[in-house]
């Protein structure tokens, strides 16, 4: 049964349901029958590994010297200790079947609750006409050189498109090679690199109201998955020029300039912006972040949303469009790219404590998700503002004036996409058992 079957109030969501709750019941009851009281022992043993795991990778993170080393021996030690008393309890088999017990039960239950996400695909639109002059910019060294490995100047010539390499020498205007191809009459602008540089030329597209694609030569192909878009052969972006559909998509903006993934602030931006980060990106991270997370280094940041202010978060990512539900942030795909919002995550992790309290999900003290239309950042010390601040956009470390403004421009993008191409799979609706009762039919509507 695929998962649009399965709707609100069906029998197959019903099924789905009290199938979620059995299993809970199965896991408790096989828990206190092959245990009995040592099930406490279980719990207890469980618990005390989460929360020492926690902070100990806190630990390791923020400080320095024998304290860090001895912070990554207690984050292995750990669950090692956990698999060693529940074997010496003869409570590991217990364990197994309780964990899958669980995981079956939370599968069951994503599934019943699949009918409560909405709408979740971005409407397409029909492209009357294949454009005449479309005009491609290629990044040669990107992805570890995909465009020579797939060969897809030759391929995009051989379908009408003019191709510009960025292959020096020096840096390259990207904006003004696009502005000057749209002067002279382009009428589709696409890029094959990165994010940044799909970032880049996408806000001229949209400046003048032309299409823009996405072609998948990048590292990561971030923005081109959450499109659908087919991440092993890039060639197969290229259908877009003779048999596309056109989805209208947001834009985010942040100092005067687009990002279509997110802008990073905090310890992540202050880390890559350090010039030794390029060449040792491990050794860079782990020597800056103990100053970082213990306010040594670094701007001090306030957050202004919609309804919202957040004070002193160690890291915060304005998304363009909230990230899905699959981890304990809420940082995954995004399924759409037009409800015309940002997402906004703030995380403040300054003690062990607290990272052990990130157990609570999105209820811990440290951690906000929410959605905002502007966001301002504002940045100091103790003793004075700071005139800029580092920040990640699409992935590229630049230094913005504050106050540094986010906001977004709703469906202001046209992309063109191939008609045939793997789609954005369908996210994965949040486990909310009060719900998951009334869909088995044991409480109130």
């Amino acid at each position: 049964m695929t998962q649009e079957a399965i709707r609100p109030g069906s029998r197959a969501a019903t099924w789905l349901a009290r199938l979620s709750f059995a299993l809970v019941l199965s896991v408790v009851a096989v828990v206190a029958v092959e245990a009995g009281l040592r099930s406490l022992v279980m719990l207890a043993a469980g618990l005390v590994a989460a929360v020492v795991s926690l902070a100990a990778a806190f630990w390791f993170l923020s400080r320095s010297g024998a304290l860090r080393w001895l912070s990554l021996a207690l984050l292995v030690a750990a669950p090692v200790a956990l698999i060693v008393v529940y074997a010496l309890h003869s409570l590991l088999w217990v364990a197994l079947v309780a964990a899958a017990g669980w995981l079956l039960a939370g599968m069951t239950a994503r599934a019943a609750l699949a009918g409560d996400r909405g709408e979740w695909r971005m409407p397409e639109y029909p492209v009357r006409r294949p454009a005449r002059h479309p005009f491609l910019i290629m990044n040669p060294k990107s992805g570890g050189g995909k465009v020579g490995r797939f060969d897809l100047r030759r391929k995009a010539e051989g379908l009408g498109a003019e191709v510009f390499l960025l292959d020096g020498p020096g840096l390259v205007d990207v904006a003004g090679v696009a502005r000057t191809a749209v002067a002279r009459g382009a009428d589709l602008l696409g890029v094959a690199g990165g994010d940044g540089t799909q970032a880049l030329v996408a806000g001229i597209a949209a400046e003048h109201g032309i299409p823009f694609m996405v072609i998948t030569a990048g590292t990561r192909n971030h923005f081109a998955l959450d499109l659908g878009l087919d991440r092993d052969d890039p060639a197969a972006c290229l259908a877009a020029l003779s048999d596309a559909v056109e989805l209208r998509i947001d834009l985010g903006v942040i100092g005067g300039r687009t990002f279509v993934n997110n802008a990073s602030f905090g310890a992540y931006a202050e880390v890559v912006e350090d010039p030794a980060y390029r060449d040792d990106k491990v050794g860079t991270t782990l020597g800056l972040l103990p100053d970082l997370l213990q306010g040594h280094r670094g701007s001090r940041l306030t957050v202004a949303t919609d309804g919202a202010e957040i004070s002193a978060p160690n890291a915060l990512l304005v998304a363009n469009n909230p990230y899905g539900t699959g981890d304990i942030a809420g940082l995954s795909r995004r399924s759409r790219l037009d409800r015309g919002v940002l997402g906004v995550v703030a995380v403040r992790v300054d003690s062990a404590r607290q990272a052990a309290g990130l157990l609570r999900g999105r209820r811990a003290a440290g951690l906000h998700v929410l959605t905002a239309r502007e966001v301002t950042v504002t940045a100091g010390t103790d003793h004075a503002s700071t005139e800029q601040v580092p920040v990640g956009i699409d992935g590229e470390a630049v230094l913005l004036p504050v106050p540094v403004r986010c906001a977004v421009r709703p469906q202001s993008l046209r992309v063109w996409v191939p008609r045939d191409r793997p789609g954005v799979p369908a996210p994965k609706p949040e486990l909310d058992w009060a719900r998951l009762r009334q869909l088995a039919g044991w409480g109130a509507g």
